[in-house]
Order: structure tokens, then C-alpha cells, then sequence
């Protein structure tokens, strides 16, 4: 089965909205600008999302979810080696994320846990970092560049 990744317009957001919405996933901030959202699909439709946000060296890796009749088959993995290549070709240097639930998840992927008190200005001031993230959230990070 062949997978391919799609840019998401800013104004065709709604599936991604559903998904997170599903996955009880932060969404109060998904048309803000500055995010790059990217779905993940086949002939059967889509499958999963992820995000970067932000500008700079420093990016937010943000919305990873995966729709859950496609679970435990690889895409999560899949989608988050799309975004940081996509960040690394942008000279991202770092991504930054937080997680409730998918820690060890992205451990595996060699994201490192940082304390949040470190994290760079452009990181804390979205809104993910600052208020739709609880403070118990894991705080992650990867060298990319």
C-alpha cells in the first residue's frame, strides 16, 4: 500500500480537527498562523497528522495523531520522520514537544526530557507550551540539525 504526505491548506483543517478532537488532542490553536500541518494517507484515506510550529532554529513538533483504525502499523513513526525532515530542510536545529501520553514514544525516537524551565522564548510562547498543555506534560527534545 502506497503512503504519501499532503501540506494541509490552512482553510481544510476539519479532518485533522476531528482526529485530534477524537484523541482528545489539543485543538484551540490550529488556525493560528505560523503552523505547518501535514496528513499522511493511502487510497483508503487519511491515516494520520502531525505539525510544525513556529520559525527559527528552535520548532514545536505538535498534533501527531493517528487515526485508530490505522494504529500500531508504523505511520506514527512515518509522520514523524516526515516532519523533521521537513524541519531539517528548513535548518530547524531543534524540535520541541510536549506529550501527556506518548512519551516513551517519542523516547524511542531520540527525543531527550528537558526541563521546561530551559526551554527557549519561542518555544514557551505558543500557546501549546503556555496554556493548552498541562504542566504535567512531558517536555521533549531533539537535535535535528
Amino acid at each position: 500500500m502506497r503512503v504519501s504526505f499532503a501540506l494541509i491548506p490552512d482553510g481544510d483543517r476539519n479532518v485533522m480537527r476531528l482526529a485530534l478532537d477524537a484523541a482528545r488532542l489539543p485543538t484551540d490553536d490550529l488556525n493560528e498562523p505560523g503552523h505547518r500541518l501535514f496528513e499522511l494517507s493511502d487510497e483508503d484515506g487519511p491515516i494520520g497528522f502531525v505539525g510544525i510550529e513556529g520559525d527559527g532554529p528552535n520548532r514545536l513538533l505538535r498534533s501527531l495523531v493517528v487515526l485508530p483504525s490505522r494504529k500500531r502499523l508504523g505511520h506514527g513513526g512515518l509522520l514523524v520522520a516526515h516532519a523533521e525532515a521537513v524541519a531539517r530542510r528548513d535548518g530547524v536545529e531543534r524540535l520541541h514537544l510536549l506529550t501527556t501520553t506518548a512519551a516513551d514514544f517519542f523516547r524511542a525516537r531520540g527525543y531527550r526530557d528537558a526541563d521546561r524551565a530551559a526551554a527557549p522564548e519561542a518555544i514557551r510562547s505558543t500557546a501549546q507550551f503556555s496554556t493548552l498543555c498541562p504542566g504535567s506534560a512531558a517536555y521533549l527534545v531533539k537535535e535535528i540539525a
